[in-house]
């Protein structure tokens, strides 16, 4: 079994994230292994919070070049965690 630490790796602070917290939606990047469930439970033990429902999304990592070289970036997990309308918001992305 792996710690709720290792599934829920950093959270995104963006411009889109930020209008979704109206909604009670947070995106976080996640490890790549991680299923919805996984997730889900992950998030309620760190934050106490309800969550009501896990979308996630594979990220293409984009292409970079350094000099003639071409390379990508590491492709990656987001997942939008949206929750419960009785349950407490997130208190870590209150102060952004």
């Amino acid at each position: 079994m792996r710690s709720p630490h290792d599934i829920i790796i950093k959270p995104l602070v963006t411009e889109a994230s930020m209008d979704a917290m109206i909604d009670k939606k947070y995106a976080f990047k996640v490890d790549k292994r991680a299923t919805k469930t996984e997730i889900k439970n992950a998030v309620q033990q760190i934050f106490n919070v309800k969550v009501k429902k896990v979308n996630t999304m594979n990220m293409l990592g984009k292409m970079r070049r350094m000099g003639a070289n071409l390379g990508r970036k590491s492709s990656w997990k987001k997942a939008i965690v949206t929750l419960t309308e009785d349950s407490d918001s997130i208190e870590f992305f209150e102060g952004m």
